[in-house]
């Protein structure tokens, strides 16, 4: 398949746009005008070019920190490109994500990554949503050759493979991972090799030859369509400038001055392409024609750039929640023809209805049973889901609406983020909770970030559920509570419900937000049984604590499984005549401070109980808001227990005490009054 006539022309246009507007780009540099670093694609545009032009409208990209020549390659309208290089509010992204990071939603370009291989998996996640909703869209992946030795690439193809997802890799390989080239960094410098051991063809091509690029990348496009899985293009390519324009790098030089000087006489693509282009019988007239249309382009970008206001500083908030407690609440949707961007309306409290009798497990099982039910973009997506409540969800879902993942943490956790991006509403089930931490890059970089950094282009409707194991002995790489660990990441959502009505009610929350949420589960309160309301639409909002028991003398807020010995002890104080306020935040972030707030000003004195260890953890940022904001209700000072800063140890004996007991908060207690 070759590019016709129509696109010959285009071709030369886009890659003679994306050079131009590099060129001006580096001279703003030069002015001070654009801020930050500048990586420019100057000698790749025929690789882009060519592979996006193999492309429909509707198809979608992910690209890398060379993020200014996939956009332009896809068609998209430089002046807001421009402006966002120099941070304004005109920015394609609002000012937000600036040169590594172009999105541009109106021409398919999902996000660009500054982490070397991050867009992998998110590429993989939109063609496994496509696939699921059964439209034929392709995703196109691009990334470098340094992200081929990353875990997210092989982990990706696998599962590409495995499921024959309608993406295509394409490896923009110019020779160098900044300074490190691929000879240094590769066992096998061969890239496209490594296709076949994920069943998947591979292919290495010109990429200075938009023709080789596009016939190799509307080949990969017709098999992706067809259902027939993935492809690996290996691009060949260089890039003629320093890896960050303005960039010095000290010591010998990693390449010489001749071989830059020689790509760029012999290898350009552009003038490549014109020699061919009049080779072929087009007249230079067109040519020239197309050459003042984009001079012309680049300069109203830079003229509509410069004259575009910077964001102001009352807008810094902007963008960083699709809403930030609003609980979706639409009936079921149909599988096809999804608004991937929309949101329903607020619901934030159930009517009253008839209980049933059921353990915290069963209660986040039928959490999940009904939303899945309800919307039918809900999926469930992990390692071994059956072990963790999932059989009934197997039983009744099948296999495409519950996915069992290979051991590849950090991979499906993007593949998840990209479904959700791309219209799905992924239950991303970690199992342990210590496993979070190999999931944590994608859920920090990537769910968490690109909503704000796009501007608001993208919306990740998405639950990372983690199980934090406490059956004893697991010794410390099993054992760990880790949300105080994102409770320092912007644009996460953190619930950790104590009780089976609880979560029920915010799981449902969590699924319907259009946000990412991270659920922190207990899993000694899983046998634990409760009233729970029948109603489908039982909710409770995510921000809002919950006081367990009242009482005058002593608030004591508990954190997750804290509930249970904070619990006892309150029984055992009772008997002393000693009236214990309990408070559960059950969403961690955000915190209710108000109910806190109301509760000191009952009682005056706190003590904050949780199994995290001490230091940086949840009850140090509720003593401190405290501290700040109830100063003058508190009688004695706060009081916090919690696991030592120690890591969880395998014994029994040194066990025992790790975590704070029924006999511990009773102390703190009696400390206080």
């Amino acid at each position: 398949m070759q590019l016709d006539g129509y696109q010959r022309l285009e071709a030369y246009r886009r890659m003679l746009r994306i050079r131009r507007f590099e060129e001006e780009g580096m001279r703003q540099f030069k002015d001070d005008k654009i801020p930050g670093w500048f990586h420019t694609a100057v000698g790749q545009e025929a690789a882009i070019v060519g592979a996006c032009l193999a492309l429909r409208d509707d198809d979608g990209i992910t690209g890398t920190h060379r993020s200014h020549g996939h956009p332009i390659g896809k068609g998209a309208h430089l002046d807001a490109l421009m402006a966002e290089l120099m941070g304004k509010e005109g920015g394609v992204c609002k000012g937000r994500g600036g040169s590594m990071h172009f999105a541009d939603n109106s021409v398919g370009i999902i996000s660009e990554s500054g982490i070397v291989g991050g867009g992998i998996p998110l590429a993989t996640g939109c063609a496994f949503s496509a696939k699921l909703r059964g439209v034929d869209q392709v995703t196109l992946c691009f990334f470098g050759d340094g992200a081929v030795n990353q875990g997210t690439f092989h982990e990706s193809l696998n599962m590409a493979s495995l499921w024959k997802l309608p993406v295509i890799y394409l490896c923009e390989n110019n020779g160098y991972a900044m300074t490190t080239s691929v000879a240094q960094s590769h066992g096998q410098p061969d890239i496209a090799l490594r296709a076949p051991g994920y069943g998947m063809p591979g292919a290495t091509v010109d990429g200075q030859s938009v023709g080789a690029v596009y016939e190799a990348a509307a080949a990969a496009v017709t098999r992706a369509r067809a259902g027939e899985g993935p492809t690996l293009i290996v691009a060949n390519t260089y890039r003629f400038d320093e890896h960050n324009f303005g960039l010095v790098i000290p010591g010998e030089p990693y390449r010489s001055v001749e071989e830059v000087e020689a790509h760029k006489r012999a290898r350009d693509p552009i003038l490549l392409y014109r020699t061919v282009l009049l080779e072929e019988g087009i007249n230079e007239k067109s040519l020239i024609a197309i050459e003042d249309e984009v001079t012309k382009a680049v300069k109203q970008a830079v003229k509509f750039a410069l004259d575009n206001p910077m964001p102001q500083p009352e807008t810094l908030s902007d963008y960083m929640f699709n809403s930030p407690l609003q609980v979706i609440t639409t009936s079921r949707l149909g599988w096809r023809g999804i608004n991937r961007h929309g949101t329903d309306a607020q619901k934030l409290a159930a009517t009253p209805t008839p209980h049933i009798q059921m353990t915290y497990l069963e209660a986040l099982v039928q959490a999940q049973m009904e939303e899945m039910d309800r919307d039918e973009r809900v999926v469930l997506m992990g390692e071994d889901i059956s072990v963790h409540g999932g059989a009934k969800l197997i039983e009744r879902f099948g296999k495409k609406r519950i996915w069992n993942m290979p051991i590849s943490e950090g991979s499906f956790t993007g593949l998840g983020i990209g479904a959700a991006i791309n219209g799905l509403r992924p239950i991303v089930d970690l199992s342990g909770a210590s496993f979070v931490y190999l999931a944590s890059d994608q859920i920090i970089n990537q769910a968490s970030k690109l909503r704000y950094m796009t501007g608001g282009q993208i919306h990740i409707p998405i639950v990372f559920r983690c199980c934090m194991f406490s059956v004893g002995s697991e010794a410390a790489q099993h054992a760990d509570r880790p949300y105080p660990f994102f409770m320092n990441v912007p644009g996460l959502k953190i619930i950790s419900p104590t009780s089976a009505a609880d979560i029920k009610g915010l799981m449902k929350s969590a699924i319907r937000d259009g946000d990412p949420v991270l659920v922190f589960e207990d899993a000694r309160l899983w046998a634990l049984k409760g009233d729970v309301p029948t109603d489908p639409d039982h909710v409770i909002p995510i921000g809002k604590a919950d006081v367990k028991r009242e009482g005058r003398d002593v608030t004591l807020l508990a954190i997750a499984g804290a509930i249970r010995p904070t619990m006892e002890a309150v029984d055992a104080l009772t008997e002393e005549n000693i009236s214990v306020e309990v408070i559960d935040p059950r969403t961690l972030k955000p915190l209710d401070h108000a109910a806190i707030k109301m509760s000191i000003a009952k009682t005056g004195r706190l003590v904050i109980v949780e199994n995290g260890h001490r230091v940086c953890n949840v009850g140090s940022e509720i003593a401190a808001v405290m501290a700040e904001e109830a100063f003058d209700l508190l009688k004695r000072p706060i009081l916090r227990l919690s696991a030592p800063d120690i890591h969880v140890p395998f014994s029994p004996s040194l066990e025992n005490d790790f975590f704070p007991t029924k006999d511990h908060i009773i102390a703190a207690v009696r400390r206080l009054l």
